[in-house]
């Protein structure tokens, strides 16, 4: 059976800190994995990103460290101490080091990890960030593997290939694959559920097994229990959804049910956690926040004061919109707990949207959870097409997809159907096409704050016309193809580079400039 994304793997989430979900939480996961896979405690790492790679330019600036010594010190995200990871390795006397150098790998934001433990065991990982915090461990000590934090795993090191041995004592419903190499064979065993401890003890007890690491899985959802979908295409979904008078939130939830494995009230008690999280960033932002290494201060509170002075439109919906959305955008900028939605750089649209309509039209809790999961399931499609990853295709993929994800949860508060629903992403991300990914001195803050913005009210106008009647004209899924078409004709200058766009105007040079000197010295940006 294929295996579908997940809206609470690849889309809504995950719950983290920092700029951006394909730096910093994709290595926060990837560390956690790959503390894993060495014997006794973690005393050294080298971290090394290719020369020819994406993150060669900006992987501090936009927390890829933080991420990765966090997950390889085993912090939890949500922990204040991510903030001091560096002096708590110092503490922990764990040394983490980064280097460019040049190896082989197959996308823009590989990483390969050099890891040593206490009892003198080392291992060597390549692993790739996907996009919106999804990765993929795709090396181990150079043996080919597939891992993305979603089941359960066994990996024997062993000096002879024991899969006929293995294959005897493998759990039930669980996969087993062997690579072999010149001095040793890795076998590696995924499983669903977790494997039993006297197993484990069994096979470490041959004589012909180096090494057994047992890999907890760290996504929010584990994979192997997905049920096959009655829908699978964008016009099957539509038609489905017609046959049984379903709204797009319904069939999200359906969606998720299918590939979870869990039950209705489990996965609204886990949507109903993250929309907390979510209008928790927007009360935090609006009451406050400050971060040295940042480029934009606290705004968000502007806009009550403009109102207030009868600046701007008087009880407007944009005005809460802007303020929502700069809100959620300075929590993360500050470090503060977020959720990537669908990822860090885009986290401000969904929420911001959802938040001011919802308070609008006084919507419960069980209607904002059946938005959000409208929202999902179109998020899910973007990520079966070109994925959230920038380094990839652009922005057109993070406030792009958070404009279509937003436009359609609009559409579900307003008891809208499924056509609409999906008209109205259509509709949305067709006016974000070819949109630029340029960062400003390299931090998720500008322009990201006003591309968030304008996909915030770019959602609600693209919902109100599909809900007035206006065609969309072009289906979800051909338009999802014209986003992976025009990313081809893109350069990889405006993908997250730090190496075009308004990224290396004058003034944004100037402001990363000012930048390296508060963290030399700690003098504020004037």
């Amino acid at each position: 059976m294929k295996n579908l994304p997940s809206i609470f793997n690849d889309v809504i989430g995950p719950v983290m800190r920092g700029p951006s979900s394909s730096h910093t939480a994709a290595s926060w996961r990837v560390g956690m994995m790959a503390v894993q896979m060495i014997e006794g405690n973690l005393r050294k790492a080298l971290i090394e990103f290719d020369k020819d790679g994406a993150w060669v330019t900006n992987y501090e600036e936009q927390g890829t460290v933080l991420g990765m010594n966090g997950g390889l010190l085993g912090i939890d995200m949500s922990d204040d101490a991510m903030k001091q990871n560096e002096r708590i390795a110092s503490e922990r006397g764990v040394q983490i080091n980064y280097n460019i150098s040049s190896f082989e790998n197959s996308h823009a934001n590989s990483m390969q990890l050099t890891l040593g433990s206490d009892k003198n065991d080392q291992v060597k990982i390549l692993a790739a960030s996907l996009g919106g915090g999804s990765f993929e461990i795709q090396k181990i000590d150079e043996c080919r593997v597939k891992m993305k934090g979603d089941r359960y795993g066994l990996l024997i090191w062993s000096e002879d290939n024991l899969n006929n041995e293995l294959e005897k004592l493998k759990p039930q419903g669980s996969n087993l694959k062997v690579v072999e190499m010149p001095d040793f064979n890795l076998h590696f065993m995924e499983n669903a559920d977790p494997f039993r401890k006297d197993l484990e003890e069994h096979i470490k007890n041959w004589k012909e097994v180096m090494k057994v690491c047992n890999i907890v899985p760290i996504m929010p959802v584990i994979s192997g229990r997905e049920k096959e979908l009655p829908f699978s295409s964008i016009d099957s979904l539509i038609e489905f959804s017609r046959s049984k008078n379903m709204s797009l939130g319904e069939l999200g939830l359906m969606y998720e049910g299918y590939r979870s494995g869990l039950s209705e009230n489990e996965l609204k008690d886990k949507m109903t956690e993250l929309i907390e999280i979510i209008e928790g960033s927007i009360s935090i932002g609006l009451a406050g926040t400050d971060f040295q290494d940042r480029i934009l201060p606290q705004q968000s509170h502007l806009v009550a004061k403009a109102e207030k002075k009868g600046n701007i439109l008087q009880g407007s919906i944009i005005n809460k919109i802007v303020a929502n959305v700069a809100a959620i955008m300075e929590s993360k900028s500050a470090l503060e707990v977020i959720v990537a939605n669908p990822t860090a750089g885009s986290c401000g649209t969904v929420g911001a949207a959802l938040k001011a309509v919802s308070d609008e039209v006084e919507a419960s809790m069980d209607e904002k959870i059946m938005a959000y999961f409208a929202s999902g399931l179109v998020g899910a499609y973007f990520a079966m097409g070109p994925g959230f990853s920038a380094e990839e295709h652009g922005c057109q993929v993070e406030c792009g997809a958070s404009a279509g994800m937003a436009a359609a949860a609009i559409v579900e508060l307003f008891e809208g159907n499924a056509s609409q629903a999906l008209g109205a992403a259509s509709m949305a991300i067709q006016n974000m096409i070819g949109l630029v990914c340029d960062p400003i001195a390299d931090r998720v803050e500008a322009p990201c704050l006003g591309k968030n913005t304008s996909a915030a009210v770019n959602a609600l106008s693209s919902a109100t016309m599909a809900l007035s009647g206006f065609a969309h004209l072009i289906p979800l899924d051909q338009v999802l193809d014209t986003v992976e078409r025009v990313s081809a004709d893109m350069p990889t200058c405006v993908k997250c580079t730090g190496l075009g766009g308004l990224a290396i105007t004058p003034a944004a040079v100037k402001l990363k400039k000012q930048l390296e000197k508060i963290k030399a010295d700690g003098e504020r940006i004037s």
